[in-house]
Parts: structure tokens; sequence; C-alpha cells
């Protein structure tokens, strides 16, 4: 671990005030007049321990550089810096304030070549508000993850203690960064290698407010930012889905696209949430509507315009969200909207969810956002660019918050019916709106076709025909942990795990994981057991054996203590009884590994609406 080294700015600083506090008529003795740089350090820690300081006063470390002055910075010790262009390139300009799941966090407004992120080394800091997460944009330098415990200081005289881990800048999995940069600045020269920067977030207290922050003690993990993520009072998620990849698109110049999806829970107030997840570049959004569909690419009635922090257009930058303002607007339960969004200029590459299950509008050049007439909508695509969500409110202030399902290509929906939601969520949805006994919670759709739990399919970084998303693993902060009143997690992955050779220790691990985490944030935890695939290609004995020996630990961690709060038999509910390995006819959709429109539906009706 390497040990923070204070600037001498800072040491004169803390020198002055020093000084200072000595009144002029106090006689000081001459070998005290000058304190030896060691205690100066150590009195500046003590202070930045003890009172707690925004977080630009304790900047110690200087990572950004001009290109033409790569020398000016020295993020990790041995004259390597982060380039100001880049950044700008990406969006991430000095200032500019940055959501990333779910959080607002500023990137420091500095010039290139002043200190800019500070050296964890205990110090408090200022941090005021309420919220169910603590969000920090991190790296480390230490050539690994870097970790360390820090404490959280709250108004009523209370604490708790949070753990941090902070991938590498330069080696750290590029699937969960929230920025990667082409070039690293070093006096010798630009190195062609992709620095990342990351947004890690903890856990809080809930109902307490935050008062300040203790960072943990580890110099080899730089912070450039904090925040409190705040809660979500009032707002239900209705409909969501997952960036599965970044591959080319279009190309889409002054186009606009009509996103057809479908909600679960509706409300009198909606915003969408737009992602630039994986991206190296900012997207312009030029206007955005939203409408309930009458049918194709028509509305029912003039679309309503959206806006975005006061203003009709918005810049997203790289890796970054953007949430609309709360708009009134009744948004039907169990209803098809039209999301409309202009693209003013080209976008060659877009984050998207691959398998819609549903035809969505592509116009003809020109900003058709507003229109009430589907004649400009002349092309048709099968997937989601770019929107990730859209929310309902309550008009009360309150809500009945979101189930979150976790899953593969059975949850995305391959095989059901296309444009007639009947993806099990959807289903699963249904029979919420229909009883009484537990919430109306709205059901988000967070499946992704080709997934899995344990590895990534797509890197997640750059242009890529793969759109298999990144793992459970590493998408689960993003997918599950930041989405909107989510109160229960459902996790159904697994069998594209074992059938592209992961053996069941790997994912029973990587389902217990999942679980400790989402345990850890206070979701409730349901998980799934595998269904079964004989007669796939690639199911053999051998998968099948794998997978049964997943499903035996599923089922023995529902009823262990501290294990999972509920086990969703899918196994059980599709097999075929005479032969276990396969699944019933009637269920399969004909590829022997996805349910069709019957096996989805009853995996929806097998749920114990209780469990959630």
């Amino acid at each position: 671990m390497r040990r923070r080294v204070w600037s001498t700015a800072v040491a004169l600083t803390v020198l002055s005030v020093l000084t200072a506090a000595v009144p002029a008529t106090a006689a000081v003795p001459a070998a005290d007049a000058v304190a030896p740089a060691e205690a100066v350090r150590a009195t500046a820690a003590s202070q930045a321990r003890d009172r707690p300081l925004s977080l630009e006063r304790l900047f110690d470390n200087t990572a950004v550089s001009d290109d033409t002055r790569p020398a000016g910075a020295d993020f990790d010790g041995s004259g390597r810096s982060l380039s100001a262009q880049d950044l700008t390139a990406a969006g991430w300009t000095p200032g500019r304030t940055l959501t990333v799941q779910g959080a607002r966090l500023t990137w420091p407004r500095r010039t290139p070549g002043e200190p800019d992120n500070v050296r964890a080394d205990g110090q408090s800091v200022r941090v005021r508000g309420h919220g169910d997460a603590l969000a920090f944009l991190v790296a480390g330098t230490g050539g690994g993850e870097e970790s360390g415990t820090g404490v959280v200081r709250y108004l009523d005289g209370s604490s708790s203690s949070y753990r941090l881990n902070a991938s590498d800048w330069r080696g750290g999995p590029l699937a969960t960064k929230a920025v990667a940069l082409p070039h690293i600045n070093t006096p010798g020269g630009q190195l062609a290698e992709k620095p990342r920067l990351y947004v890690v977030t903890v856990p809080l207290a809930r109902g307490r407010s935050v008062n300040s922050v203790q960072l943990p003690d580890n110099g080899d993990l730089h912070v450039f930012a904090l925040s409190v993520r705040p809660d979500s009072p009032g707002w239900t998620g209705s409909w969501a889905a997952s960036t599965s990849g970044y591959p080319a698109v279009g190309p889409w110049t002054d186009r606009t696209l009509r996103l057809v999806v479908h909600t679960s829970a509706g409300g009198p107030r909606v915003r969408i949430r737009l992602d630039n997840t994986f991206a190296a570049a900012p997207v312009r959004i030029g206007s955005a509507t939203v409408a309930v569909q009458a049918s194709g690419a028509g509305p029912r009635g003039a679309p309503v315009p959206l806006s975005f922090g006061g203003s009709g257009s918005t810049e997203i930058p790289a890796g970054a969200q953007a949430f609309s303002d709360p708009l009134s607007f009744d948004v039907p339960a169990d209803g098809n909207l039209l999301v409309s969004f202009h693209l003013p200029g080209t976008v060659a590459a877009a984050p998207v969810h691959s398998l819609a299950v549903q035809q969505s509008y592509v116009s003809e050049p020109g900003d058709h956002a507003g229109d009430a007439a589907p004649d400009a909508y002349t092309s048709t695509i099968l997937n989601w660019p770019l929107l990730t969500g859209v929310d309902v409110g309550d008009a009360s202030g309150g809500g009945p918050g979101s189930v979150v399902v976790l899953g593969d290509s059975i949850t995305d929906g391959e095989k059901s019916t296309r444009d007639a939601n009947r993806r099990w969520p959807d289903l699963l949805a249904d029979r919420l709106r229909e009883q009484s006994v537990v919430p109306h919670y709205g059901v988000l759709n967070q499946g992704i076709s080709a997934n899995r739990v344990v590895t990534d399919r797509y890197v997640g970084d750059g242009v890529s025909a793969d759109t298999g998303g990144v793992s459970a693993l590493h998408r689960l902060d993003r997918d599950v942990l930041a989405q909107t009143s989510a109160r229960t997690v459902v996790v159904f992955q697994g069998i594209n795990d074992v059938r592209w050779g992961a053996s069941a220790e790997e994912v029973v691990e990587g389902l217990r994981e999942v679980t400790e985490r989402a345990r850890g944030r206070g979701l409730r935890v349901l998980v799934a057991t595998i269904v079964p695939c004989a007669g796939e290609a690639r199911c053999t004995a051998d998968v099948d054996a794998r997978r049964s020996a997943v499903n035996r630990w599923i089922r023995a961690a529902g009823v262990s203590d501290g294990g999972v709060d509920g086990v969703l038999d899918f196994d059980a509910v599709l097999r075929d009884p005479g032969d276990p390995a396969r699944m019933l006819s009637v269920y399969d959709s004909g590829d022997h590994l996805h349910p069709g429109d019957a096996g989805l539906a009853a995996l929806a009706s097998s749920v114990d609406l209780g469990l959630l």
C-alpha cells in the first residue's frame, strides 16, 4: 500500500493555520519556530480526520494532465496520468455533474495540472444527504483491487462502517467501469492503454441523514467525487431494460426513435431514464416525448414533451445517464407507451437492449418526437436503444416499489409471441395487479438473452456484435441495486453458464455472491431453480448433472439459516415427470431450451406472491 504524500501547498496551509493560532505576544521557542515536515504532516492528517472538510479541500493528488504538458500530473507515482482532452471528448468536463447508477457526482472543477482527487488516508469529508447509498467516483493505482474500511457519521450522532473496493485504473474490469479513455499520458508520450474510472456504491443506514464520511486508510485508493444517492420517494419502476451491449446501429443522423414499452404499474406522473452505458462519447438528445400508444407508431393524442433539468434537450456523457423531469401524465398500468426522442447528430453505435420482442420505429430525417401522426416513422427496429427505464409517480408521494427480475433469455422473452407482452415477468405483473394481498409492485425485467452469472459475454467496452451482456455479477449494481424503489430481486440464471462449461461450484459461488450483495442492500432475494433443457444441442448429460447440482444448492439455500429469502422451483414447474432432464412438451417452444407462451405462463402462475 502506498502512503499518501502531502503536497507542499497543503503543508504550508496547515502550517499557516498553526502559526495564526499563536498570539502575536506569545514567546515561541526558537527550536519550535518551524515545525519539522513530519510534524506538519501529522498535524494536517489529524485535522483532516477530526474536522470534516469538503472533498475539494482535501485534494492532494493530480490525475489529469494536458496532452501538451503530460508531466503536469502524476496519478500513480510513476508519472502516468489521464488526458484532459480524452475526458473532454467523453463529456467529462470540469465541474460537470454526471448521473451514474442514480447518483449525481461532480467531476472536479480543476484545470489540468491542479490537484483533482484525494488519496484515502482516513480523512473526514463533509457530506450531507439522505438516501440509500453512498456513491464514490474512484480508481485504484496499486496494480490490483484496492479496498479499505471507512465510517459514515449521521446527524443523529450514530455511525456505520462501510467497505470500499476500487478496481485498478489500468487493469480493472471494463465491465464495471463508468468510463474508459483511449490513452494514458506520460512524460515520454502517450500510451495506447485504456485507463478507467469507477462508480462504487456502499449501503447507508436506512432512515438516517448523513453528516460526514471518514475515508478508508489506503493511499492507493483515489476519490474524485462523493455523494449520497437519494431515495426515490413517490416513484415506482414500471418498465426497465438492461443494456446488453454496444453494437453498430443505423447509422442514424437527424432521426427520431419511437420506442414501444409495456408498463407494469401505472400512475399520474412519469419520468424516463436514458443510459449511455459502455459508450466512449456523449450522445445528444434533441427532444423527447411520451404518449400512450394507439397502434403502431401512432399515439393516442398528441405526445407530451419531456424535459431534462428544465431543458427540452440534453447531452449524456459517456457512461452516464439522464432522468427526465417529473411530468404530470396518466400512465396506464398494463399499457403500451410510445417514448420518442430525437437524435440530432450521427449515432453509429449505441447502448441497446437487443431482444425487445417488440417492434419499435425510426423516423425519416427530422425531429418527429412530437408528431401526432405515425407517417414519418417508416423504418422498424426490434431492440431498445438508450432507453432503460420508465418510472411512475404516486400522487400521495408513496408507492409500492418494484420487483426486479435478473435473468437470461427465458426472462427476456425469447420464443414468446412478439408484440404480445407474454414474457413471464409481464404475466407476473398481471397477477400482482389482480390481487389485494400484497402490494401492486412494479415488475422490472432485467433479463438479457445469452447472459451468464459469472462470465461476461460482452467485455463491457467498445463496439461489438455480441449483445449477451456483462455477467450478472458485473451488472448487479446497475441493473438491480440502482433500480428505482427496488424491494425484491428474483434471480433466475445459470443455464448458460453450465451449457458453456462452468462448473456447478462456480455457478453456486456466483449466485451466493449475488444473494449476499443484494441482501446487504436490504433487498429481499428469491432464487429460481434452473429449468431442464435435454434435447438442445449443448444440453448434454454432463450439463444436466451440473444443473441439478446447482438446483440442490438453491433448494437447500432456501431453508438454511442465512440463505435466500425464498426459492421459486421453476425446474419442478416445467420438467417432464417421466424424463426430469427434459422440459414437458406442452411447455417447450420447440428448441428444448426456451419455454413457449404456455411455459412462460406456467412460470408466472407458479410464483407464490407472498414471497415477494
